[in-house]
């Protein structure tokens, strides 16, 4: 039972301290759609997602003016299209031709973002998945609403490093070709290690092979409760201070709960899991460095910062699944520097580097995300990026995730604006000692010993 005082402080929460859900995101399977005619392929889609998603919105809506709740996003995830068109599709230029067609989709049923545009390499490549993954930067070009994943390992399965150096150039070739708009196609674009299937965020949401038709996954986010919710037990022992983020994310997913269930009730559709992270906006109050700082950090990147997350991240779980018995996707602490101000100052100010967000990244939900950097940034640089992040997740058997974005026409000192909940980024420093060789070497770094359970 409900009582009177739980609604007062699920209220304050709302109002006072940018409690939101972050997102509803319905995954649709996509299977059936398959075909060995582009045509038939790209109404199939159409028509599907149409269909099934119809009131997603308008259900989003609805609950967002019962409960006074807000729901920032609707969206939409779909099977990794490299498996749906893979008969049809022949050429890069023919994978395009879906991108559009989900392009078209998202609008008509109103959600702002569409994730799948995705392939699943993590042990080698088919020629779909190749000819997707090459179609990326002029897939993302030309539409506004899709994104696109791409997973380059596990532990289950190692390193695909051919697919690493392969994403490298994607990512360059994606600046450029949006180079008109901040290179804003990068934003869209996160390669990944240990993907989930059930991620309601974008840009890396797709709705996996294991799921079943159609699903409801809800995403919510709270930094500014957990930060006020520390100012209130400052000078405490780290007991106090545990305590009071995991009571306070217990009382943020039982919001996405809640959520959750009304919308999977409304639309008829089953209700997948919660995913309790904490995503920060631009917002001032709305920040996981300010968190950090509050634990007692005089600037996020100080010497105790990794250890902070990790405290963070471990207290968010624990109360997360104690509230939900549904809890997946990412889930922990998001790192996203254009969307976090309290990041963007820690850069600002010299305290934190790509270096010590890879550290963070050992013990964070995701990894390396939406970080600007220089945009003459090398293809092997970045690909030696993305192999030292996918080489923390598979080691340490977690979700690891690089969105880097080389700024076409920008450098170290300048700043980016991406607008919205994007928000803005200073263009931080990149280490420009080569690793061609090592990148250029081609194969497969082998799963770790650990990985071998069986």
């Amino acid at each position: 039972m409900i009582n009177i005082f739980e609604v007062y402080e699920t209220n304050k929460m709302i109002e006072q301290e940018q409690l939101d859900v972050r997102t509803i995101t319905m995954g649709i399977s996509l299977l059936d759609c398959a075909d060995a005619d582009l045509d038939t392929v790209n109404r199939n889609i159409y028509d599907k997602i149409t269909r099934s998603a119809k009131d997603l919105v308008s259900v989003g809506r609805e609950i967002e003016r019962e409960y006074g709740i807000p729901i920032v996003n609707k969206r939409i995830s779909v099977t990794p299209i490299a498996l749906v068109g893979g008969r049809a599709c022949t050429c890069p230029e023919d994978f395009v031709t879906i991108a559009k067609t989900l392009d078209e989709a998202a609008k008509a049923t109103g959600v702002n973002f569409l994730g799948g545009y995705s392939a699943l390499v993590s042990k080698g490549m088919t020629t779909a998945d190749e000819h997707l993954i090459r179609s990326i930067p002029l897939a993302l070009s030309s539409t506004e609403r899709v994104c696109s994943s791409v997973n380059i390992g596990s532990t289950k399965t190692g390193i695909n490093m051919d697919a690493v150096k392969l994403m490298g150039e994607m990512v360059k070739e994606t600046a450029e070709a949006t180079k008109e708009n901040s290179s804003l196609g990068c934003a869209k674009l996160v390669v990944f290690c240990n993907a989930p299937d059930d991620n309601p965020f974008m840009a890396g949401a797709f709705h996996g092979v294991t799921e079943g038709d159609a699903v409801i996954n809800v995403g919510v986010s709270g930094p500014g409760v957990v930060k006020r919710a520390l100012e209130g037990v400052r000078g405490e022992n780290f007991e106090v201070l545990c305590e009071t983020v995991k009571k306070t994310a217990f009382k943020v997913t039982r919001v996405g709960q809640l959520v959750a269930q009304e919308a999977s009730d409304r639309l008829g559709i089953p209700f997948g899991i919660v995913d309790l992270s904490l995503a920060p906006t631009p917002s001032v109050g709305d920040s996981v460095a300010e968190i950090l700082e509050e634990m007692g950090l005089a600037s996020v990147g100080a010497p105790g910062t990794t250890a902070a997350l990790a405290l963070l991240n471990d207290q968010v779980k624990k109360g997360g699944v104690m509230a939900s018995s549904f809890v997946g996707g990412l889930s922990g602490a998001f790192l996203p520097v254009s969307e976090d101000q309290g990041m963007i100052d820690a850069v600002n100010r010299g305290a934190l580097t790509i270096e010590k967000l890879e550290a963070m990244t050992c013990v964070c939900s995701v990894g390396l995300d939406m970080i600007a950097i220089p945009g003459t940034t090398s293809a092997a640089t970045i690909s030696g990026i993305i192999a030292d992040e996918a080489a923390i997740g598979m080691i340490n058997q977690k979700t690891t995730a690089v969105r880097l974005i080389p700024v076409v026409g920008k450098d170290v000192g300048d700043t980016v604006e991406f607008g919205g909940l994007l928000g803005y980024a200073p263009i931080q420093r990149v280490n420009t000692f080569g690793c061609e060789a090592f990148v250029n070497r081609g194969g497969r770094i082998p799963a770790p010993i650990h990985s071998f359970k069986n």
